[in-house]
């Protein structure tokens, strides 16, 4: 069934929209690291700000939590978005953001294979191509000239393919999920993150891995807040553009991350590029892109 198009205005706006979601997780590394440097590990940043985010929604939509109680697929939503934010977060604040941003992105790879599993999708040959090229491209940007194969060399480039593939499973579970009221949807992803993160970072604390969170002050408290309210904008942007747009126009838009972390990255040291990097991730973006364009071709 072809969808009715939206006015011009009405696009428009919803792109920027997107683009404005796109920007905020594209320099999202940039708190975060700032953050580390006042102390504040990761995992209890991302606590912090998911909270007060949860906070903010039922404050706004009491009726959520109800949404969010009456679902069991909505706690697999929360554990694929908890997992997800915790390996983006802790590996762009430690790692080669560019790097981790790419190996982030193999996303739609595992996408293949979960909508599969979960939604029982049939499997073509141009999907398969697509999941090859993808693959083919995370093994050029993880082989380096110091390691005899193709495997991940830190624990930020764990935590990206992990991060990544629980990133599929969250857009598989919001598709399967896509009736469920909006607000119950985000405050499920958002809990997940608060509660997941926590978890782990008082766990990290008796370990002796994960230090303590450092006495308040201003300045760091002031880039969590600032952090917060980006991260809830941003949300209601996606929400806007994406229920405005088709979802392989979105997925494309949203691609536009890769391109906002790079950027800032190596323009402020976080980054270095070298030509395997740079092919690899080309390979990833190719097989992300198409896989949009299929989906929206799919949606006319």
């Amino acid at each position: 069934m072809r969808l009715p198009t939206a006015p011009a205005a009405i696009t428009r706006l919803a792109v920027g929209a997107l683009m404005i979601n796109a920007l905020v997780w594209g320099l999202s590394w940039w708190p975060f690291r700032i953050l580390q440097n006042y102390g504040v590990h990761p995992l209890w940043a991302t606590a912090m700000v998911y909270t007060l985010v949860s906070v903010c929604i039922l404050l706004v939509q009491r009726a959520a939590w109800r949404g969010v109680m009456q679902q069991r697929a909505m706690w697999l939503l929360a554990l694929g978005s908890g997992i997800t934010n915790i390996c983006f977060n802790w590996a762009v604040t430690e790692g080669d953001v560019v790097r981790v941003v790419l190996l982030f992105y193999l996303m739609p790879a595992w996408a293949v294979l979960l909508a599969w599993c979960l939604l029982r999708e049939r499997v073509d040959a141009v999907a398969l191509v697509r999941l090859s090229v993808a693959l083919a491209g995370v093994l050029l940007i993880l082989k380096t000239p110091g390691s005899a194969w193709p495997v991940p060399q830190s624990l930020p480039d764990y935590l990206a393919l992990l991060g990544g593939f629980s990133f599929a499973l969250v857009n598989v579970m919001l598709l399967k999920l896509r009736d469920a009221p909006a607000a119950s949807r985000m405050l499920s992803m958002f809990l997940g993150g608060a509660m997941m993160s926590g978890a782990i970072a008082l766990w990290g604390g008796v370990v002796g891995w994960v230090p303590a969170i450092p006495y308040v002050q201003f300045d760091w408290l002031s880039v969590l807040l600032g952090l917060t309210v980006a991260f809830l904008f941003s949300n209601l942007s996606l929400q806007y553009g994406a229920a405005h747009l088709r979802s392989g126009t979105t997925a494309i838009i949203m691609l536009s991350e890769i391109v906002f972390a790079s950027l800032s990255s190596v323009m402020l040291g976080a980054s270095i590029l070298n030509a395997r990097t740079l092919l690899g991730g080309a390979l990833i973006l190719i097989a992300a892109a198409t896989a949009a364009m299929a989906d929206k071709s799919d949606s006319h």
